[in-house]
């Protein structure tokens, strides 16, 4: 395991991969050990500043094989370390990409504002393809107060300028605008012919955003089987709910009531209840009636009578007969 740097000319430029958007706690270890999902691992360098000794917010991880450092492109790319989604692309289209000329000049920059300020502000606008340059003194490390930033496409790049030329961004007005060629003819990134090559590389999937673009092959290299792509999972569409429907109420017939029905027609037979004459009742059944309730005539001699106490007729002019008096048990009546 070699994590020392090595010299650019003894890397191996197209087993290469450049690794962006990492968080200040990545270290080259952890770096080594995620990129080695992807295959064996040659070399990992991280740019440090020389004056904190903290990584920059990039790197580069060099693997044994091509096929290695493709692999690595197609699993690792946006997944999150310490919460933020990393960048892994080719170190060799990198280098592609900066002649594309989306190419930003930041100046008037605050001497606080550092790479990773830049990036978090800019990247709202647009993919960024290399990770925010900043010039700094090589001897203090202390910024000269300008930076560029680099796109994918122009459209990214025209709506920083459009948003951010004359902000206050760390406090100072800043300009931006696209950078200078480096040919020295005093020519500035963003012409006609420019975005006309950029158009044609992202058709031909040169660069990223074009159609198929980004490695689309099966991989056959020694770590095929290490990490099986889990296969596409289809959308589950959600069903959208019916809307709501009222309860319509029961219909509940009404009748009117009739009201001055007219008399049948003559010749019509109409019901006309009559009271029925019931037979006389059978000799000796009390006739009278006192009070509603009927006299009965006295039982024959020799007939039980409860409690020794004949039942009398009621006669309403003389008072009542007082009750027996209280007797406990059930023994006969003294004489």
């Amino acid at each position: 395991m070699s994590i020392a740097p090595k010299a650019e000319q003894d890397r191996n430029q197209e087993a290469t991969v450049y690794l962006g958007n990492l968080d200040e706690k990545c270290t080259d270890a952890l770096i080594w050990e995620l990129m080695l999902q992807a295959g064996p691992v040659s070399n990992v360098f991280l740019p440090k500043d020389r004056i904190s000794m903290n990584h920059q917010g990039f790197g580069f991880c060099e693997f044994l094989t091509e096929e290695d450092s493709e692999y690595a492109v197609k699993i690792m790319n946006q997944i999150k370390l310490y919460g933020k989604p990393i960048r892994v692309n080719k170190a060799s289209y990198d280098k592609k990409q900066l002649d594309i000329g989306a190419n930003l000049f930041i100046g008037n920059l605050d001497l606080n504002v550092d790479e990773n300020a830049l990036y978090d502000t800019f990247a709202t606008f647009g993919s960024i393809a290399e990770h925010p340059k900043i010039s700094r003194d090589p001897t203090t490390g202390q910024s000269k107060g300008y930076g560029f930033v680099s796109y994918h496409d122009f459209d990214a790049a025209d709506m920083a300028i459009e948003n951010m030329n004359g902000q206050f961004f760390g406090g100072q007005q800043i300009t931006v605008q696209y950078a200078f060629k480096k040919d020295g003819k005093g020519e500035r990134h963003g012409s006609a012919a420019e975005r006309l090559l950029a158009a044609q590389a992202k058709k031909h999937a040169i660069i990223p955003g074009g159609p198929g673009s980004g490695p689309g092959f099966a991989y056959q290299g020694q770590f095929a089987g290490a990490l099986a792509q889990t296969p596409a999972v289809p959308a589950v569409q959600t069903p959208v709910p019916a809307p709501p429907v009222a309860p319509v109420p029961p219909v509940i017939p009404t009748y009117a009531p009739q009201v001055g029905i007219p008399p049948p027609p003559q010749g019509v037979p109409v019901y006309q209840p009559t009271p029925q004459a019931y037979p006389p009742p059978p000799p000796g059944f009390p006739q009278s009636q006192i009070n509603g309730y009927p006299q009965y005539p006295p039982p024959p001699p020799g007939f039980p009578v409860a409690n020794g106490v004949y039942p009398q007729t009621y006669d309403p002019s003389q008072p009542p007969v007082p009750p027996p008096p209280l007797r406990l048990g059930f023994d006969a009546p003294k004489s």
